[in-house]
């Protein structure tokens, strides 16, 4: 039996985790791995939000609790930078922030946005933790394994040919866990949109059956792998 890992899925929005990582949160729980999840941004501390009132924060990160719940996730990291305004921070302070979540958790492996996303937000974040996990630091070799997830109606929504899209090179067989994701994603109910919407239930089951398809499994989560270092 393996060693249990220390697991970091950084989210920039409540619901990202769910939708990129959700069957690999529950695949790693069920494997005796501790998992904690960082949402990073929300209403924001300094001032009023130009976009959304504070109630709005307050119904998603209730539904976050109720999806990390149906996932098995014990921690879970709620962060103010503001949404949709993270480009818009000091880079001292954005990437002061990264560190201080690694630090927190140590993780030895770390689940991160993919840094061609449409959504800035997603690009900042990517940006700001390949600063913190740069080998010069302990907490930063440390992590041993660093993946890209794709996240519906965010990662393929680029300009083709101009920009990488989103190649996986790595698959998660989430098949006994697949249900265990929707389960979660249906607890973002101020998120999820009727079918044939990228963000509809059933998007995201065809999603983790074509991902699956692509190596033989039933429903697969896919990923691209930054960092696979293997320690002696």
């Amino acid at each position: 039996m393996r060693a249990a890992k220390r697991v970091l899925v950084v989210s920039p929005h409540a619901d990202d985790e769910t939708l990129g990582v959700g069957g690999t949160i529950a695949r790693h729980v069920a494997e005796g791995d501790q998992v904690s999840v960082a949402v990073l941004t929300g209403h924001g501390e300094d001032a009023p939000h130009p976009l959304w009132p504070q109630s709005s924060w307050t119904v998603v990160r209730a539904e976050a609790r109720r999806a990390m719940t149906a996932l098995g996730v014990e921690e879970l990291i709620f962060e103010e930078l503001p949404a949709a305004l993270v480009a818009e921070q000091p880079l001292w302070k954005l990437n002061r922030l990264t560190l201080d979540v690694l630090e927190r958790v140590r993780p030895e492996v770390l689940y991160t946005p993919f840094p061609f996303d449409l959504h800035r937000d997603h690009r900042e974040v990517f940006h700001s933790l390949s600063v913190a996990w740069r080998t010069s630091s302990e907490v930063g070799r440390r992590v041993s394994e660093i993946y890209c997830y794709e996240v519906q109606s965010e990662t393929h929504w680029n300009i083709p040919y101009v920009e990488a899209g989103f190649l996986p090179n790595c698959w998660v067989d989430i098949g006994p866990y697949l249900g265990k994701k929707l389960e979660a994603t249906a607890c973002y109910e101020s998120q999820i949109r009727p079918e044939p919407d990228a963000r509809s239930l059933g998007a995201i089951e065809a999603l983790a059956r074509w991902r699956g398809s692509q190596v033989g499994v039933d429903a697969a989560e896919a990923f691209v792998a930054v960092r696979l270092l293997r320690h002696t």
